[in-house]
């Protein structure tokens, strides 16, 4: 059995945000600055009201493919003009936010009281990519509506890549832990965005809200931006283990 924190046992000083957000795993700029803060306050409200990390884990799931299956459905409609684009692009934006938002939590909460366990990790992976298969139906289903001569190639290479950052943050653990750029100065942090996700999901949002018909740029921009990372990082790791 995991051994709880000092921090779990002070039952008259709980953990404050400021805890939880110094446990915080990072994610980039955007995540950092408001993902990760935002995952801290309901780490906060979870210890108060006795929730386990994998109720967080849960939570992240049900709400981002909730959010999802909403985007799917009005697809169509949006695309017909039956539905106005506002409403429907304002829920996933706070939406998928939110539900990343629980994501960042519901580590932080295991950490700081002592409730880490391989199963966790596991349940948490495999919500990420439930997650994450629902977000790219939506953004598919999205662009498909909106120009129906979307090519079939461009929407599986685009599911097929955007799982690429989900596989390569899985791997920086342990003894598989490695970084192509380890600068972390503003300007490379900058760039990193693109690699971020919460603001990956947050331009997502304001694309659906705005111009649901740039969806199929976004996803062929990502496409790109995940297809160039992958080769780049199996040149990285390629190179490192031919060094031995």
């Amino acid at each position: 059995m995991p051994t709880p924190s000092p921090l779990a046992d002070a039952v008259e000083n709980p953990p404050t945000a400021a805890d939880y957000y110094r446990v915080n795993r990072g994610g980039g700029l955007f995540s950092e600055a408001l993902s990760q803060r935002l995952g801290a306050r309901i780490s906060v409200f979870a210890y108060r009201h006795r929730l386990a990390p994998t109720v967080l884990t849960v939570a992240n799931l049900g709400l981002s493919c909730l959010v999802s299956f909403v985007v799917v459905a009005a697809a169509g409609p949006v695309a017909d003009g039956r539905v106005p684009a506002w409403p429907i692009g304002l829920l996933a934006l706070v939406g998928w936010q939110l539900a990343y938002a629980l994501d960042c939590s519901d580590g932080q909460l295991a950490r700081v009281t002592g409730q880490t366990s391989t199963a966790g990790g596991r349940v948490d992976v495999l919500c990420d990519v439930a997650g994450q298969i629902a977000l790219v139906a939506a953004l598919s289903a999205v662009a498909e509506a909106q120009v129906p001569e979307t090519p079939a190639w461009l929407l599986a290479a685009f599911a097929g890549t955007w799982m690429v950052n989900l596989v390569t943050s899985v791997m920086q653990s342990g003894d598989q832990a490695a970084s192509m750029v380890t600068s972390r100065s503003l300007p490379v942090r900058v760039v990193k965005l693109v690699r971020d996700y919460g603001a990956v999901i947050a331009v997502a949002g304001v694309v659906l809200t705005a111009a649901p018909q740039w969806t199929i740029w976004l996803i062929g921009a990502f496409t790109l931006i995940n297809g160039a990372f992958l080769a780049a990082s199996i040149a990285f790791s390629g190179r490192a283990a031919l060094k031995g």
